[in-house]
């Protein structure tokens, strides 16, 4: 595996690689890689012939008093675990390169970042849209891989690619879990033992809405209501939000039926944590 640091270096190597004819599958990520990254860049594996993954720990999706200064990275460490994983090439630029001075171009999507992390991460998005736009100028792939757990951004990312006539796939897997169903995020480093443990309400309060919905209950108030007294049990979890959104559209869904998704975001201490679980799935089709 080769570690690439120029970004144009890296565009001229995507390009020439096009041009032979091989198809690149592409996982952008900001490092501390888990075995969520990897399950993705073993999905590209399987469906490029040249794999990229890039590192780029994004300073314009974090706001004031986030955590981008004490965002994990290793980037030793991520190589071997990309290596092994079967990446070809690693892209880590430099933030100076990827926002010159005298930067002032943005790309922004409307409406999908209105709710959830966009209201409570006012610019979040931007940041987010358009430091992927610039990666996949840059990458050029045919294909590229974004986890699920980030639901929201997913639905962003296609619809910007869509909008701007980008001339690639964007494939959504599935989310990653520890063995306990902590969904798998390069901030759980940062929990104590203490909070790791109250972490859990999360996908223990999923678990609460999915065993309603099988029961019949179609209601959203009273789901939401169950999922966030599971979650304020614990003393160190503060909600960002619950709710329950239309898969396309991300619209407050009030009556449960095939396109609801249940979205949560839950600081516990100073880490904040997201999670979801399709809970259309659990209804049988009429």
């Amino acid at each position: 595996m080769e570690i690439i640091e120029d970004v144009a270096q890296m565009q001229q190597r995507c390009l020439e690689a096009r041009q032979k004819g091989l198809r690149i599958a592409f996982v952008p990520t900001m490092g501390y890689l888990h075995e969520g990254h990897l399950s993705l860049v073993r999905a590209a594996r399987a469906e490029g012939d040249i794999v990229v993954l890039s590192i780029f720990v994004n300073p314009t999706q974090f706001g004031a008093g986030e955590d981008f200064d004490s965002y994990p990275r290793d980037l030793s460490r991520d190589a071997e675990m990309a290596r092994t994983a079967g990446a070809n090439w690693l892209f880590a630029p430099r933030a100076k390169d990827m926002y010159p001075a005298g930067y002032a171009s943005w790309v922004d999507v409307e409406g999908l970042t209105d709710t959830l992390c966009g209201a409570s991460r006012p610019g979040h998005f931007r940041g987010v849209t358009t430091v992927v736009c610039k990666l996949f100028n840059i990458v050029q792939p045919h294909v590229a891989f974004f986890g699920s757990k980030d639901f929201q951004q997913l639905a962003v990312i296609r619809r910007m690619s869509v909008d701007l006539n980008l001339p690639l796939e964007v494939r959504g897997m599935p989310i990653v879990r520890e063995p306990d169903g902590l969904a798998m995020s390069s901030r759980n480093v940062n929990l104590s033992p203490a909070e790791r443990g109250q972490a859990l309400c999360l996908y223990e309060a999923i678990g609460i809405a999915t065993a309603l919905v099988r029961a019949g209950e179609r209601d959203s108030r009273t789901v939401i209501e169950a999922v966030r007294r599971r979650i304020e049990q614990e003393p160190e979890a503060a909600i960002d939000y619950v709710q329950i959104c239309h898969a396309q559209t991300l619209a407050d869904c009030h009556a449960l039926d095939r396109h609801a998704v249940l979205l949560l975001a839950v600081r516990v201490g100073t880490t904040r944590l997201i999670d979801n679980h399709h809970l259309g799935e659990e209804i049988p089709e009429s």
